[in-house]
């Protein structure tokens, strides 16, 4: 009876038939009714979801995104290029340099569309395959279900129906509103995402003469000079400059041609106040740099053709006593990098207090400007070739090889975080790359590299998952 007793529960899965052949023995035998479960099968379709899942990921939705954002950068580019020549052609040099420019900037969307087609292509065969493997998947789980006979599975699916539910009304009861300000850095669009190009590259009226330099736009220019680039060369012994090149638009730097006279810092060089290093900046129709031999910044008014000094902290790094370097070199007075983003203007530097560590401060737009506040970082200059800000985070660049920069950190000022595996990669025109400076006026990253005037597509995530 016990044994009875045991097995009865178990009716519908098996047979029991029961022998008694003597008084002193017991007999069961269990006929199973049911297939056996297909464990080979349900392996082998957990193997088909994880390719599945290995196939479709998000790198692949964003590489699409980022080149239809480049394409559309280019286009405008392009149109906006084609209506400086028909306002501006003279029929002369300037008209063939510029056809010359335009041609190149459609043979580089002429490659970007046909990597966009291939890219494109690749993600609807991917999407044709992921379809059919979907649809196999839940042809196999359906046969799978057949062998839950006691509807386990079933009432599993039920119960995460039922905490599904129950979560989404305490998410209602719990929520909050979303915070107005920008999680990263001091603009909507937050950090970088990539940087394509180069765009342009030329080595302008100068032709390969000064290695060292710096070129970019005005963030906040006079009213008439919106369109206006500048230029400045490391005229004496690739450390010192004394005056800027004004060009009213991209293609007469291209070309060399400017009506605009040098603008004197002085007349001698080197001298007091004059430019000492590359890595300088034009910021509402002033230059700022590092002063000659000294540890400040100087603010050089092209107009008025004053300068204003800002004395940066006791223990500051000049001279070439604390330069951008890799491990194969170090550049010469790059002490004190001046950067410009849609905010301001900045200065990056080392101290002997800080170790040798980049240290970030903000150049108070007062009359006369005044040294801000100041942000400490854990990053060693000596392992970083070059700086820039965008919307109030410092990025720092490494060098990789004779072809290629990192972008590989980044210092947020608004939270105080620190990322070191941004990885973000520039091809390069040359071997160094003596000054990076930003443009917010068009999201535009400007190189000066080994005489070389390169500039680079800045590309921001939007996503809002930076982390």
């Amino acid at each position: 009876m016990k044994l009875l007793q045991v097995a009865f529960p178990l009716w519908t899965l098996i047979g029991v038939t029961l022998q008694a052949p003597s008084r002193d023995k017991c007999m069961c035998e269990l006929k199973n009714s049911e297939k056996a479960f297909p464990h080979d099968k349900l392996n082998m379709v957990e193997k088909n979801a994880t390719v599945c899942n290995g196939k479709v990921t998000p790198q692949k939705a964003e590489e699409l995104e980022v080149l239809l954002l480049g394409l559309d950068r280019r286009l405008a580019q392009l149109h906006e290029d084609v209506s400086v020549l028909e306002k501006e052609d003279d029929g002369d040099l300037y008209g063939v340099l510029s056809l010359h420019v335009i041609h190149n900037e459609m043979t580089e969307i002429r490659l970007l569309l046909d990597k966009l087609n291939a890219t494109t292509e690749e993600h609807h065969r991917l999407t044709a395959d992921t379809e059919r493997q979907l649809d196999e998947l839940k042809t196999e789980m359906q046969e799978l279900e057949t062998f839950d006979s006691m509807q386990v599975v079933k009432g599993r699916r039920t119960n995460q129906r039922l905490r599904t539910d129950l979560n989404h009304c305490l998410d209602k009861q719990n929520a909050t509103l979303a915070p107005t300000q920008p999680p990263y850095g001091t603009c909507s669009r937050g950090p970088l995402k990539n940087i394509t190009g180069p765009v342009v590259q030329t080595t302008g009226e100068y032709g390969g003469s000064y290695p060292y330099g710096a070129w970019g736009r005005d963030p906040r220019p006079e009213p008439g000079k919106e369109r206006w680039y500048w230029m400045v060369a490391m005229t004496a012994s690739n450390r010192y400059g004394h005056y800027v090149r004004l060009y009213h638009s991209l293609y007469k730097l291209i070309g060399g041609e400017t009506n605009i006279a040098n603008v004197l810092i002085h007349s001698a060089n080197p001298t007091t106040n004059t430019i000492q290093g590359p890595n300088v900046v034009l910021y509402g129709g002033a230059l700022y740099y590092n002063c000659y031999n000294q540890r400040q910044v100087c603010r050089f008014h092209l107009a008025t053709k004053t300068v204003t000094n800002v004395y940066l902290p006791e223990g500051t790094r000049y001279n070439s006593k604390g330069n951008f370097c890799h491990l194969d070199e170090c550049y010469p007075y790059t002490d004190l990098d001046l950067a410009t983003d849609e905010s301001g203007v900045w200065v990056i530097y080392t101290t002997s207090q800080d170790f040798g560590n980049l240290v970030l401060s903000k150049l108070e737009k007062s009359e006369p400007p005044t040294l801000g506040q100041t942000w400490r970082t854990s990053v060693y200059k000596l392992g970083v070739t070059n700086t820039f800000m965008a919307c109030g985070v410092l990025y720092a660049t490494r060098y990789v090889s004779k072809d290629m920069e990192e972008i590989f950190y980044s210092f947020d000022t608004v939270t105080g975080k620190e990322r070191f595996n941004i990885g973000i990669f520039m091809n390069k025109m040359a071997t160094n790359i003596q000054a990076l400076n930003y443009s917010p006026v068009d999201q535009m990253l400007h190189a000066y590299s080994d005489s070389y005037m390169v500039s680079y597509e800045v590309i921001f995530d939007l996503s809002g998952d930076y982390f």
